[in-house]
């Protein structure tokens, strides 16, 4: 039958919001700030690294990165992303959330001015160089996706949960948006600075030596929010559901809570030890007991976010793509190597402020009153509209009249993709796992998520060509054109809906409640209520 919560957990779910939920908000934050920032703005300079190091004398188009090596440059990251979620998650059940929490930060201040010191005399070193320290960024930026969320859900009260958590993962918004903005800014001091002919005036003069600071610029910045919050990260105390229900030792929980809140907290020491020895709440990951409790939700959250994250980040990867093919960004061949990046960001940032970042704080404001279930079945269902109203009359929206109608309709996919499944995927791994296992599952979930994000960002890389050889860009075979991909992402976005079906509702709802860790089993082995 269900037990009595503990003093020191009870307290932390009717708790008031108060000054340290704000405190864990901007430092968990800011950690995924900094993640959005470093994965996005490799999308920014992708052209002008192929305008630098693969320029070819006579071709009538600026150099582009060849295949291969365009699909590393923008998917190592998330290989890393995807072992350090694994990884990470598995060891913040193992040492603590605290313990791990500023490994994966001091790792990605590192990469990210490691990435931007990539060196070498050849293409091909700088390449390398650069595809080894954004492997090693993304494995620190993996640690911090179940981290942050577990830290955040365990801290939070039960009434305002969900708004916090997504609030965490909002923080992606302004990462977003300060990568575009600082993009432009650069890109538009180098232009001023060093003026240069268009590609089609003069090939060998429209991309200045100066231009590869630029980049380097763009990509290190990323460390400097990251470095900010490190202090604030290492005074954060260990959260009072591990300390109590993992590590059992109730006087620690309450001695760090008691100070969190301001009140006096009874430790419970027997409690938690009458807890521990429940038959039922000493399973692993790997056990039919966890099978029959959360197999069926671990499935929900990782099929969930695998499918999310295969449209939302080839979305964002061939985004300049389609740019280009309405007429946002003109012709390369017409630009200079700086101004074409400060039309790429400046795309970037204006669907970021439009959509991606309203989308995220719609989530946070409307989370706790209409519920995860809701909003995320919500989600999925707009994005798959959208996308084939955007994929079955195309060649409509290609038309010069009609440019502004494909951006808003582009926009609006954004939008509930982030006021949507974007955000719940996040938050609802963080809420219906067991504390041992909590981080752990997490991880797992979002690794299935970058998973697809691999899928998304190699794959259409390929399928976003067009059918037509001469049209594809240089070095890649033709593949089924933006009209046919964006019907495929339609088809991945109905899956979603359909997964979202096995994901429960924890709106309101206790950790403890949602996990069912105050619940003993039969004989049976069934859980008591």
């Amino acid at each position: 039958m269900a037990k009595e919560q503990l003093e020191v957990l009870n307290a932390l779910d009717v708790a008031k919001t108060q000054l340290y939920h704000f405190t864990a908000i901007v430092v968990a934050g800011m950690g995924f700030f900094t993640d959005a920032y470093d994965l996005f703005c490799i999308s920014l300079v992708t052209k002008l690294l192929g305008r630098i190091y693969y320029h070819r004398d006579g071709a009538t188009k600026p150099g582009t990165l060849p295949p291969n090596v365009s699909a590393a440059v923008n998917g190592v990251a998330f290989c890393g992303t995807l072992a350090g979620q694994l990884f990470f998650g598995w060891l913040g059940d193992k040492l603590g959330r605290k313990k791990v929490y500023g490994m994966t930060l001091m790792l990605m201040v590192l990469c990210s001015i490691a990435s931007g010191l990539s060196f070498g005399h050849t293409p091909k070193g700088v390449m390398t160089t650069l595809c080894f320290f954004r492997f090693w960024l993304g494995f620190g930026i993996g640690g911090d996706y179940p981290l942050s969320a577990t830290i955040m859900s365990e801290y939070a009260n039960k009434k305002t949960r969900g708004a916090f958590i997504a609030a965490v993962f909002a923080m992606q918004g302004f990462g977003i948006l300060c990568g575009g903005m600082v993009a432009i800014i650069i890109s538009a001091l180098f232009k001023a600075g060093y003026p240069a002919p268009a590609y089609q005036v003069n090939a060998s003069a429209s991309t200045v030596p100066e231009a590869d600071l630029a980049w380097r610029l763009i990509v290190m910045f990323g460390a400097l929010p990251a470095g900010v919050t490190y202090y604030w990260r290492m005074k954060m105390p260990e959260t009072a559901r591990y300390t109590a229900l993992v590590a059992k030792n109730a006087k620690q929980a309450a001695c760090d809570m008691s100070r969190v809140l301001q009140v006096e907290l009874e430790a419970e020491q027997e409690k938690v030890e009458k807890l521990a020895q429940e038959k039922g709440n000493d399973f692993g990951l790997f056990t039919v007991q966890f099978l029959r409790r959360h197999g069926l939700h671990l499935l929900g959250t990782t099929s969930t976010w695998f499918l999310l994250d295969i449209a939302f980040y080839s979305q964002n990867l061939f985004q300049k793509d389609i740019f280009s093919a309405i007429g946002w960004i003109p012709p390369p061949e017409t630009m200079n190597a700086m101004e074409e990046v400060y039309k790429i960001a400046r795309a970037q940032t204006l669907i970021a402020l439009c959509s991606t970042v309203p989308g995220y704080w719609f989530t946070v404001v409307f989370i706790d009153k209409i519920g995860r279930f809701a909003i995320q079945l919500m989600g999925f269902f707009f994005m798959t509209a959208f996308m084939f109203a955007l994929a079955i009359p195309y060649n409509h929206w290609t038309h010069k009249d009609n440019r502004i109608g494909f951006v808003i309709m582009y926009s609006l996919t954004f939008f509930f993709a982030n006021f949507g499944p974007n955000a719940t995927t996040f938050v609802v791994p963080a809420e219906i796992f067991p504390a041992r296992l909590r981080s752990t599952c997490h991880g797992i979930s979002a690794a299935a998520g970058k998973a697809g994000a691999m899928v998304g960002a190699f794959g259409f890389l390929y399928a976003a060509q067009s059918n037509d050889p001469k049209k594809t860009d240089a070095g890649y075979p033709p593949g089924i054109g933006v009209r046919k991909s964006l019907i495929v992402l339609g088809f991945i976005n109905f899956f979603g809906m359909l997964f979202t079906l096995l994901v429960p509702e924890s709106k309101g709802k206790s950790l403890e409640e949602m996990s069912k860790e105050n619940e003993g089993e039969d004989e049976n082995g069934t859980a008591q209520v």
